[in-house]
């Protein structure tokens, strides 16, 4: 039988063609070159009706098909509750529960930790799944810009909607404007610089991430990618998703709880007016 193994092997070629793969695998090329085609997004462009170009990406595919994947596992874990929950059901509800209780913990009551929690988790469970799916030798989408840049935008303006709907405008204006109106220009500065810095955090960790994992790929392609990537591809991931979910509910939180505190006590607000306009007058006074 061996012998028959043997030329079998032998007269196919079939170990010769074995090695030569396996070295073609192992041998390292133009690093440079490998690791800019592994970078560069695929894009075509569909053309609709009368010229108009319709943009297609790897990241837009990408995401969708992580989103799809997510909607699945969640919807399966999700269906037929029960009054004595399961493991799956106990899983969901935790993850609920740690949503709700951090956001209360930012100065949210317990009405508004519930009515942010699913668009909370939607953003972190997004950004999880489009992360992690790049263990699976998927491009994650956060290495194109423009979706951290979507998330972000996404993020600032639901802070912004949100945090009205729950304090009033007078409240939100409250928040700008604690603990002295000469602080609005900055403010202001940071509702722009927060979004920035929400896209950069992620780009920066995924893409970060994305060409290490590629050069080890290139390096070492049997054993050290998938020690590494159990942080990279899954552990970092998650921990971005998590980063991104924890600072959104951190910005409503800045927001609501100075407008709580102004619906609370106006006085001491209108206290420091009178205060501020009492300084402006005494010299003129003088």
């Amino acid at each position: 039988m061996e012998t028959h193994l043997t030329r079998l092997l032998a007269g196919d070629g079939f170990l010769k063609s074995f090695l030569d793969h396996l070295i073609e695998e192992i041998k390292i090329g133009d690093i440079g070159e490998e690791i800019n085609e592994g970078i560069l997004q695929w894009k075509h462009y569909f053309v609709i009706g009368d010229g108009i170009k319709v943009l297609l990406t790897d990241a837009i595919i990408v995401s969708w098909i992580a989103i799809g994947i997510m909607l699945l596992i969640f919807c399966s874990m999700a269906r037929d509750p029960k009054i004595k929950p399961n493991k799956r059901q106990a899983f969901l509800e935790m993850l609920v529960d740690l949503v709700v209780t951090t956001a209360m913990s930012f100065g949210m009551n317990r009405k508004e930790a519930e009515h942010v929690a699913p668009m909370i988790g939607t953003i972190g469970i997004i950004i999880a799944g489009c992360n992690v799916i790049s263990a699976f030798k998927l491009s994650p989408p956060a290495k194109n810009i423009a979706f951290p840049v979507a998330m972000a935008l996404v993020a600032i303006v639901y802070v912004i909607y949100v945090s009205i709907r729950f304090v009033g405008f007078k409240g939100f204006w409250a928040s700008m404007t604690s603990p002295m109106p000469a602080l609005l220009p900055f403010k202001i500065l940071d509702m722009i610089i927060k979004p920035c810095s929400l896209a950069l955090r992620l780009f920066g960790n995924v893409f970060g991430a994305f060409v290490f994992m590629e050069f080890l790929y290139i390096l070492v392609p049997v054993v050290l990618p998938a020690v590494f990537g159990l942080w990279f591809d899954l552990a970092d991931g998650l921990l971005q998703a998590v980063v991104f979910s924890y600072l959104t509910m951190s910005y409503i939180g800045e927001i609501v709880e100075v407008g709580h505190e102004y619906h609370e006590h106006p006085e001491l607000f209108e206290k420091k007016k009178k205060a501020k306009k009492a300084k402006e007058t005494a010299p003129v006074a003088a």
